[in-house]
Order: C-alpha cells, then sequence, then structure tokens
C-alpha cells in the first residue's frame, strides 16, 4: 500500500522546507510465492527468469502484416535490437492468412517461421500474440472475413466458432511451437518464452470461461509449453491465474495475469495534445486490491502486455502521428515506463515500436492507411529521437542485471515537496533503484533539491535538478564489472568489461551538473583526458567523488585503488544518444545506427546506416585490430583516450534523384453503371441466410456483400425495376465503415453519392443515402440501377457482441413515392465484388489486395497490364468522371547502391490535412493496394511505398483508382514521388515476387 507524505512542515528559520519522505510502498507481490518453472523460463511474483536469471523484459510491438516486403522485418528487429530492446511482442491476423474456411497460407510475406527465425537471429526474446482475436485496428479486429457468416456467438464457446477458432490455431500453434525457447522436442528451438491466448476478453460469462479453458488447453496440446497469459483491456482483474488467491477478480486457466494501458493523453482530431494526467502506480506504490495492476496477481510478476508507446489516428482528423511521437516520446517514456519498473511491472511491451503501413484492406473504420502510431521507428522505418531516450534506458536495464526483480527498499528524504522517488532494491545484492520525477509525475517546475538515503555503502546526500517534465532514473550501490558504484546523479546508459577493463557510460541533461562516487580500498590515480572533471578522495570511507557538468563529453581515467582500470565516458543527452552497444564488449560512437558487430580473426566487421559523414570511434578488444564498416576496411588510429577512430569520416547518402510522374494514360473505370452492361455471369441476390447482426426491413432479401463471399474493398450491385410514375426517389441503407460511401445510377445516369463520417473513435458506419431518380425512371419498361459501395473495414469484436458482423454492402433499397413513402417496388439484384470471392486469384498479395471495381477484376492494377490504348492524361486532372476513372504510368528508379531510402507517393498540397475538391484514390504500386486517400477527408497525403514493393533500381508501375462525384473541382491533384529518409547502409532487399499481369493470373486460376 502506498504511504502518503506527511504534509510538508515550515519553519520561520528555515531558508528551505524541511525534507519530506519519498514514496514508500509496501509489496503487493507474494515474495514467498514459489519459482513455477516451464523449461528454460521460469517466474515468481517478482520477475521472469531465462536459464534461472532474472529478466526484465523490455520489448516492443511489432506487426509484420503491415510491411509486405519480408527482408524489410530484419531492418525493424534490428533497430529494435539497436534501440535496447530485448524482446519484440508479434501479433498474427488470423484473416491475412485465410482467405475462405480450411485454407491457409504461410508463405511469402505471410512466412511466420521466417519471422521468427530472424528474431532468433537477431538476438531477440519473442511474445506471441495469436489471437484468435487480437484488435489491433484491424478489419475484423484480425478475424477472416468469412467468419462474418457465422451464426455462432465469437468469442465464446459457440461450437461452431470454436472449430473455426481451432483450425486458425492448430495451423499457427504449430509453427510457434517450433520456435520456443524450450524447442519443440523434435530438434527446432528459438526465442519465443511467452504465448497470449485472446485479447482484451473483458466479458466474463461462463461461455467465454470456457473458451478461455479450451483455448488454454488447445495450446497445450499444440505444443506451447512456454507460460501462457492473457491480455486484460485494463487493469480490471479479468483473467487472473487459478493459483491466486485474491477474491472479487476472474479466474482463468492462464499461467501469467497481463495488461494493457493507454494513460497519459493522446492528440486530438485538432492535433493538439491532451497529457493532463501523472503516471500511474500500477503495483508497489498504487492501492492494492483487484484494481491494483500487478496486485491483482499477487503469485506472478507484473505484466503490461501493451503500453502506450503512441496512438493511433484517425479519419478526418489533422494528423495526429507528429504529435503522438512527441506525446508518448522523450520524457514520458522516462516518467510513465519508469513508473511502471518501479512499481514491480518487469514485464513491459510498448504498443507499437514500429506500427507500419495497413495497406489494402487491412485497417478497421477507424484509421486510415498510416499506422504510424507516432512509434519510435516511423512507419517510413525512420529512427525517431524517442528510440534514442529507449535505448538509453534499454542500455542501463541490459548494465544492471540486478534490477530485475526488485522490491521497494523505504522511503528517502526528499528537500522539496514537488519531488517524489520512488526507492527499490535487489533483495539479493541490495543495489538500488531510485526513480526520480516530480509530484505528480506530470509537473513542469524546474526544482534543484536533494535527496538524502540509506544506501549500501552509506548514508549519502545526492544533489539533484529535475527541469520540467521529466524522470532520472539512478542507481546505486551496484558492482558492475570491477568497478563499485556507491551512486550517481548521471544515469548510466552501458558499462562494458574489455581485456580485464571496464569501461561505462553516464549521462545528463545538457548543462546540469553530475556527481558520481566510487568506492576502493585506496587512493586511485585520476587522469581526465577530455573534459572538465574534478576529483576528491574520502580516505575514511574509500570514496572517490567526481564532479562535473554534462556538456558534450568528458572522459575520465581510473587506475588503481584495488580495482581494474575504469574508463569514465560522462556526456550529455545528445552525446550519449551517439553511442551504440552492438555487444556487451564492444561500443562504437558517431553513425546514425548501429546494427551489427561481428567479430572473427582478429576483425570487426561493423554495420549500420549513416544519414551523413560520421566519425567512427570503438572502444573493443585489443585482439581485433581490422574493423570494416558495411564490408568496406576503414583505417582507425589509437586515440588518448583509448579508443580507436577512424582516420576518415564515414561517408553519408548521395542524394537520391526522384523522376517526375509524367506519361499518364486514364480509362474509364465504372462500366457496371452502363444499362447493356454484361452482368450474367454476377450472383443473383436472394433470401439467403444471414449472420449479420444488422436488422433489415422485412420483404428485403439479403443484400449483404458477405454473404456472397466477398468481404473487403468496392462491391457492385446491380437491379432491374419496372418503371412507375410514383418512382420519385432510391433510398439506399447500406453499411460501409468509417468514411465509407455509396455511388448510384439509374439508366447509365448517374444521381448521386453518400458518405459516412469517419473521425471519432467509434466511427458511424452505416447510414442512408437518398437520390432523387430522373424523370426516365417514371417511364413504363424495365430500368437498370447501378450502385457502387465501397467498404472501408468491418468493426473489431472488442465488446464481444458480434460487431464484426455488422452488415457491409447494400442492406436494403426501395424506390420512394413523393414524401418518402416506399410502395414495394421489386427490384431484381445481382452482386459482384472482389474478384473469385474467398477464392482468390492473386493469392501472394492476398486477402487484403484487391476489392471488386471492374479494373481490378480485369487486372488494369497489374504492373504488366497493357495500357496502350488507353487516353492520354494530363494530371493534375482538369475534370473527372462521376464513378471511377483509372489514371496509370510507370517510372524508373535509380537509387545509390548501399543505400536505403523510403520513398512515398504524395498527393496535392501536402501542408494541409484534406482538400477543398471531395475525390478518394486506391494506389496500386507494381500491383499492390498500398492505401487510400481521401482527399475531402485526410489527414494522410503522403504514402509510403516499403522497397520490394517499389523497385529502387528499376522500372515502377502506378495504378490510381480515382472515385469522385464528377463536380467541378473533384478532380485529381498533384501527384508526386517524395523521399522521407535516406541514409548509407541499409540491408539488401528483394522485389517481393508477385505476378505481373492478368494472363498471370489467369494462369494461376
Amino acid at each position: 500500500m502506498l504511504l502518503r507524505a506527511a504534509a510538508l512542515l515550515l519553519s520561520s528559520t528555515l531558508l528551505v522546507p524541511l525534507p519530506v519522505m519519498a514514496q514508500e510502498a509496501k509489496p503487493t507481490a507474494n515474495l514467498s510465492a514459489p519459482v513455477k518453472t516451464f523449461g528454460r523460463v521460469s517466474f515468481d511474483a517478482r520477475s521472469l527468469m531465462i536459464d534461472g536469471k532474472r529478466q526484465i523484459i523490455w520489448s516492443g510491438e511489432f506487426h509484420p502484416f503491415r510491411l509486405p516486403s519480408p527482408d524489410l522485418w530484419r531492418d525493424v528487429l534490428q533497430k529494435m535490437k539497436a534501440s535496447g530492446f530485448n524482446t519484440v511482442a508479434l501479433y498474427f491476423d488470423w484473416g491475412f492468412h485465410s482467405p475462405k474456411k480450411g485454407v491457409y497460407d504461410f508463405s511469402g510475406i505471410r512466412d511466420l517461421d521466417r519471422l521468427l527465425k530472424m528474431a532468433e537471429e537477431e538476438g531477440l526474446y519473442v511474445i506471441t500474440r495469436a489471437g484468435p482475436y487480437v484488435n489491433a485496428e484491424l478489419s475484423r479486429g484480425g478475424f477472416p472475413g468469412w467468419l462474418a457468416n457465422q451464426r455462432g456467438r465469437a468469442r465464446t464457446d459457440d461450437p461452431e466458432y470454436m472449430a473455426a477458432a481451432d483450425e486458425w490455431l492448430t495451423q499457427v500453434n504449430a509453427i510457434i511451437a517450433r520456435h520456443q525457447i524450450n524447442g519443440d522436442g523434435k530438434g527446432n528451438k528459438g526465442s519465443v518464452i511467452l504465448h497470449q491466448i485472446e485479447n482484451e476478453l473483458s466479458v466474463t460469462t461462463a461461455a467465454q470461461r470456457r473458451y478461455m479453458d479450451h483455448l488454454f488447453a488447445k495450446a497445450r496440446a499444440d505444443g506451447i509449453d512456454v507460460p501462457i497469459f492473457h491480455n486484460d483491456q485494463g487493469r480490471n482483474g479479468y483473467w487472473v491465474p487459478e493459483s491466486s488467491k485474491v477474491e472479487k477478480v476472474v479466474h482463468g486457466p492462464n499461467d501469467m495475469y497481463a495488461f494493457d494501458g493507454y494513460p497519459g493523453g493522446t492528440c486530438t482530431v485538432q492535433g493538439e495534445p491532451t497529457r493532463n494526467v501523472a503516471a500511474p502506480d500500477w503495483g508497489y506504490y498504487g492501492p492494492g486490491g483487484a484494481k491494483g495492476g500487478a496486485s491483482a496477481s499477487p503469485d506472478t510478476p507484473g505484466f503490461a502486455a501493451e503500453f502506450g508507446g503512441g496512438w493511433f489516428d484517425y479519419w478526418g482528423s489533422n494528423g495526429g502521428y507528429a504529435c503522438n511521437a512527441i506525446q508518448r516520446g522523450k520524457r514520458f517514456q522516462r516518467v510513465f515506463y519508469g513508473t511502471n519498473l518501479a512499481n514491480g511491472i518487469g514485464i513491459q511491451s510498448f504498443y507499437m515500436v514500429y506500427g507500419g503501413t495497413s495497406w489494402g484492406w487491412l485497417p478497421a473504420p477507424v484509421v486510415f492507411t498510416s499506422y504510424d502510431y507516432g512509434a519510435a521507428i516511423s512507419e517510413a522505418r525512420e529512427v525517431r529521437g524517442k528510440a534514442e531516450e529507449l535505448k538509453q534506458l534499454g542500455g542501463l536495464i541490459a548494465a544492471v542485471p540486478d534490477l530485475a526483480g526488485m522490491i521497494p527498499a523505504g522511503a528517502v528524504q526528499i528537500s522539496s515537496p514537488n519531488i517524489q522517488v520512488y526507492h527499490n532494491k535487489s533483495p539479493e545484492s541490495d543495489a538500488r533503484f531510485l526513480m526520480v520525477t516530480h509530484k505528480p509525475s506530470n509537473g513542469k517546475t524546474d526544482d534543484s533539491f536533494t535527496i538524502t538515503a540509506d544506501l549500501p555503502d552509506g548514508r549519502y546526500v545526492l544533489p539533484m535538478r529535475l527541469n520540467g517534465f521529466d524522470a532520472k532514473w539512478l542507481v546505486a550501490g551496484v558492482t558492475i564489472g570491477g568497478q563499485r558504484l556507491v551512486y550517481s546523479t548521471s544515469e548510466l546508459q552501458t558499462a562494458l568489461r574489455i581485456d580485464g577493463k571496464d569501461l561505462a557510460l553516464v549521462y545528463g541533461r545538457a548543462g546540469e551538473p553530475g556527481e558520481t562516487v566510487l568506492r576502493y580500498a585506496s587512493a586511485p590515480t585520476v587522469t581526465v583526458l577530455e573534459g572538465d572533471v574534478t576529483s576528491a578522495f574520502d580516505a575514511a570511507k574509500g570514496d572517490l567523488k567526481l564532479n562535473y557538468a554534462h556538456k558534450g563529453r568528458s572522459v575520465v581515467r581510473i587506475e588503481g585503488g584495488g580495482r581494474p582500470a575504469l574508463t569514465l565516458l560522462i556526456a550529455d543527452e545528445a552525446e550519449g544518444a551517439r553511442y551504440w552497444t552492438p555487444q556487451m564488449n564492444i561500443l562504437v560512437r558517431g553513425p546514425a545506427l548501429v546494427r551489427t558487430a561481428k567479430a572473427r580473426g582478429g576483425q570487426l566487421a561493423l554495420t549500420g546506416d549513416t544519414t551523413s559523414e560520421a566519425p567512427l570511434e570503438i572502444w573493443a578488444p585489443a585482439t581485433l585490430n581490422s574493423v570494416s564498416w558495411n564490408g568496406a576496411k576503414v583505417a582507425m588510429k589509437a586515440s588518448a583516450i583509448g579508443s580507436l577512430s577512424a582516420t576518415q569520416a564515414l561517408a553519408g547518402p548521395a542524394d537520391v534523384v526522384l523522376p517526375q510522374l509524367t506519361g499518364w494514360r486514364v480509362a474509364k473505370g465504372s462500366p457496371e453503371a452502363e444499362p447493356a452492361f454484361d452482368d450474367k455471369n454476377w450472383q443473383a441476390i436472394d433470401n439467403r441466410s444471414s449472420a449479420s447482426i444488422t436488422a433489415r426491413p422485412d420483404g428485403q432479401p439479403n443484400m449483404g456483400m458477405d454473404s456472397y463471399g466477398f468481404h473487403d474493398g468496392d462491391v457492385w450491385y446491380r437491379g432491374r425495376f419496372t418503371g412507375t410514375p410514383d418512382a420519385k426517389a432510391l433510398a439506399l441503407y447500406y453499411g460501409a465503415g468509417g468514411s465509407g460511401m455509396v455511388q448510384a445510377w439509374v439508366d447509365g445516369q448517374f444521381i448521386g453519392q453518400g458518405e459516412l463520417p469517419g473521425g471519432l473513435p467509434r466511427p458511424i458506419t452505416t447510414g442512408t443515402a437518398r437520390f432523387t431518380l430522373p424523370a426516365s425512371a417514371q417511364t413504363p419498361g424495365e430500368h437498370v440501377l447501378s450502385v457502387m459501395v465501397r467498404n472501408n473495414g468491418h468493426n473489431w469484436d472488442l465488446d464481444v457482441d458480434d460487431f464484426h458482423k455488422e452488415a457491409r454492402g447494400l442492406i436494403s433499397a426501395s424506390v420512394e413515392a413523393p414524401g418518402g413513402r416506399s410502395f414495394g417496388v421489386p427490384i431484381a439484384w445481382k452482386i459482384q465484388g472482389k474478384q473469385g470471392g474467398e477464392d482468390l486469384t492473386d493469392p501472394v498479395r492476398g486477402v487484403a489486395n484487391n476489392g471488386g471495381l471492374a479494373g481490378e477484376r480485369q487486372g488494369w492494377h497489374l504492373p504488366g497490364f497493357n495500357d496502350a490504348k488507353w487516353a492520354s492524361a494530363s494530371v493534375p486532372a482538369a475534370k473527372a468522371e462521376a464513378g471511377t476513372s483509372w489514371y496509370r504510368t510507370s517510372f524508373d528508379l535509380a537509387v545509390p547502391k548501399g543505400q536505403d531510402a523510403t520513398i512515398a507517393l504524395s498527393f496535392g498540397d501536402t501542408d494541409t490535412p484534406r482538400s477543398v475538391g471531395h475525390y478518394r484514390v486506391l494506389m496500386f504500386v507494381n500491383g499492390w493496394n498500398m492505401g487510400q486517400f481521401i482527399a475531402h477527408v485526410g489527414p494522410q497525403r503522403i504514402f509510403p511505398i516499403p522497397e520490394g514493393i517499389l523497385n529502387h533500381r528499376g522500372i515502377n508501375h502506378v495504378a490510381l483508382a480515382v472515385t469522385s462525384d464528377g463536380e467541378p473541382g473533384n478532380a485529381l491533384e498533384q501527384v508526386r514521388l517524395v523521399t522521407l529518409r535516406n541514409v548509407r547502409g541499409g540491408l539488401p532487399v528483394q522485389m517481393v515476387a508477385a505476378p505481373n499481369s492478368p494472363s498471370e493470373l489467369n494462369r494461376r486460376q
């Protein structure tokens, strides 16, 4: 329980307030809980253990399905490792792998074996999150489209749903089992350490308890033998392990309890920050009971399976990702992640570390194409500034293993009421962790103060400053290598042992003073090699005190005193961010990114990226006498501070010269609107059964697109009715997701379009559009209705209400008389969506790639389509046709060899989130649907295209399906190529092999 500090006592005789007490806590974990062992993985109430050693799990979320270029998965994993992470959390999207019941694909961009092997090769532990339901702002929350036709309630023990879930789990669990850290008993092994069943299942009926029991048993039967957990939707105490004795919680079959949390504000649709809360105490320092986070499961370690590393953005916002990168960026990470760590939450996974792209028809109705998330690694794969802070924090975790399994150590005294200190210790070594922040932690004052603490080496007074929203992670009483760190008011970034000598890097805020105290048996020799540092030795205590300002870099060498030699690097925060620890006996300074370091036969091979000319400085074992950078040998010379420095700077990237997009050709793309269009092979709308939760008016047939095997993208309807004098209007009730739309024609005449609003956390996803019928529709004889519905995704099923089964496409249609009265004119309807429906014609690109536009059905989006007979066009376009028009062009790229760039398509004025003109674009690059631009909704105008989809050294083809109402001004704006990032380095990337032409698709059928 948290013991709040007593009120500050003021004395008129003192110039400063009397000391106040820091945060004090009683452990809410059961510190006598037994160790539970699962092969190489075990845990108790304090921490996870691997091979018997306590571990802080410092994890980030990455979704491979949002990066459809498998060679770049390794790029993200390497950047995660370089940014201090030791673990990656992976969602798997059931629907991404299964276009049809009984059909599963784990090849190409869906190759999970390859992904899990990469993670192991890059030295990352893995947390697998296989659903069946994941949410993740995916259409249907990751359920496959065909599941929308099941009557059984999803996420319950309904037999029909359970059979479907088992079908998926049998497939994916077998892959995961092969990559567990324990192996699968068949010679396969990997780095999977934890496995999640279900996600955010907060409803707790008996049917769900039976469902959870089944999922647990299924995972075990399929060979999953690492600890199993469920991710609670907030700190609710749902699905706490059976072993827990806590009352008023919902117990479940899982081994561990985990929860997610997104505190700290986000960004509004206006793009403004909303942070106004302090970091919550979810564990040792918070209230106990079922709502107390870690205390809801006292026998298992604190576990935040998702903690906000950003936030998703909505249709219609002003563009919140840059704002979110700040809101959950530097300082937020120190304050909130540090508060978690101090509270005993030693397993943290940040959602997201790389968000990526919801390409094609992946996104749920709430989100647009970009899933950048404001994450540490941007959608364009740029390592943001917040990743530098994560690297520094992750470096501390790696350097001080004693931080794992900490418990509260008792209160310290603080000279300011504006400050709080979380004071923890290792029960085994008595090492200390002091997390210093404001009180409350979202305070922004500039405070100078002291902390008086009883530390393992004595009672000390630490002079401190905390300026603005910030926190400092300090360690004390720690033995690192051969050194004893009594305390430091600087933060430790890394500590290494090289050739029997010690090397440590500490850092602080620029311009602030710092103080480090080390313990020696006798007075050591102190040599200042660089910068301005003073030292004093206290013979009575054996303390060597170093004082300095954090300004650039200072270097001190300390020798003798009964300890190995120590080189101490003292940096300001920006200087500290220039250092990388690719191995725990190698330190590198200079490049923008150091990916790998491999030592062999006296040679040190480094790989990484430069954004401009950069120095290269290394500390490494003396046996490594030759250095290469990205395969090229680098001449090095010894420096006065014990490092090796390159005699010449590493080269930066050359500029990427992008071509103008010219030579456009155009063709009309809504032939279905023409009365004479041949629809004889379309499916007839009938009264087949429906599992939709959306009621339709009596007498209406089942018009929902899902019932006919069309689950994604655009769908067309053609209806025939007999004209009558009372046929004045057409009413269409439709489901289309957030910012979805409907267009309608009568006898080839466009009569209008309707749109659904986006921009809300739960957008409006169904609606009614009414159109005035032309006079011709009132004449006797047959008339043809043509209707296109754009489905911008199915709802998720977060509340277990089968919301993913809300109807998409037309729900009902009626011809109305004056006054809006429906008078029952029968309409005979047919429907056509994606070519082949659930039987994919292009299984390589897969479920998400295509909808039901005529151009998609005919392969106009493919690079090998012959558009020679199309008319020449100018872009920007002077006018638009009602319906869809297709624009195509090609261009050649020549990104310099050995460089990694992210190139994007941009539309119109990229300085504004939306256009005056109303139109929307589906963009296909080399046949891949890389997203949707809605000009008047926004906010996204720039669409990154990953290498592997985009050919960086060859010919590329772009096809744009532009949909408009044809009104003046609602036409395609300027389309350009832009470079979002450009580095020298990167990784080799192969083009993702996929069908090139309509004839190739036909051969595959």
